[in-house]
C-alpha cells in the first residue's frame, strides 16, 4: 500500500480530497481495473494512484477512530474510587 508520502508527491490533488470522494473515485478505479479494457501503462496508473486513494481513506478512518477514541475516553482520575480514598476511612465518631 502507498503510503501518506507518495501520495503527497505522486498525486498531490489527493490530499485535498474529501474520505467519500477519495473513496468513491477508488471504487471507480476498481471498476476499471477489473473490466480489464485499459492498456497496462493505464492499470498500472490506474492501479498506483488507487493505491494512493486507499491509502488517503485509511489516514482519514485512522484519524476519525482516533478521535472518538479520545472523546469517549473518561478522563483520567474523575469518577475513580480507590482503596485510600476518605470515603473507605473508619468512622470514628
Amino acid at each position: 500500500m502507498a503510503d501518506a508520502s507518495t501520495t503527497d508527491s505522486t498525486f498531490p490533488d489527493i490530499a485535498g480530497l474529501r474520505y467519500e470522494d477519495a473513496r468513491e473515485e477508488l471504487i471507480a478505479i476498481v471498476a476499471k481495473l477489473e473490466a480489464g479494457q485499459a492498456p497496462l501503462e493505464d492499470s498500472m496508473q490506474l492501479w498506483r494512484r488507487g493505491e494512493a486513494l486507499a491509502a488517503h481513506c485509511a489516514t482519514w478512518l485512522d484519524g476519525a477512530q482516533a478521535e472518538i477514541e479520545r472523546s469517549t475516553r473518561p478522563a483520567s482520575g474523575a469518577g475513580e474510587i480507590h482503596a485510600d480514598d476518605e470515603i473507605f476511612d473508619e468512622d470514628d465518631s
